[in-house]
């Protein structure tokens, strides 16, 4: 399995940005799907997945209300729109899968190299 982030950049307060992963050598409908994020110096957050063939999605508090994770599974590739950013979402961001649900990070299979979100006026 190969994930490659993309769509990372600069965004002010209120803004929005667009994160796309693109899975190679990848079955999409055996796999959760999920977003990632590690602001600098604090550890890795779970904010979004959805289920194995684009279903149900599911979002910590956190983000609920302001970022949205969709897949097409004919491209093999989940995106993650984010609105209404603030500078607290300022993180690298990762794609991530594993093929039984978790909230914990640590249980994901494999990840991609992630991509920076970088939220300032």
């Amino acid at each position: 399995v190969q994930l490659v982030e993309s769509g990372g950049g600069l965004v002010q307060p209120g803004g929005c940005l667009r994160l796309s992963c693109a899975a190679s050598k990848f079955t999409f409908s055996n796999y959760w799907m999920y977003w990632v994020r590690q602001a600098l110096g604090k550890g890795l957050e779970w904010v979004s997945a959805i289920e194995p063939g684009g279903g149900s999605t599911y979002y910590p508090d956190s983000v609920k209300g302001r970022f949205t994770i969709s897949g097409d599974s004919a491209v093999n590739t989940v995106t993650l729109q984010m609105d209404s950013l603030k500078p607290d979402d300022t993180a690298v961001y990762y794609c991530a899968v594993s093929r039984v649900f978790s909230v914990t990070v640590t249980d994901y299979d494999y990840w991609g190299q992630g991509t920076q979100v970088t939220v300032s006026s």
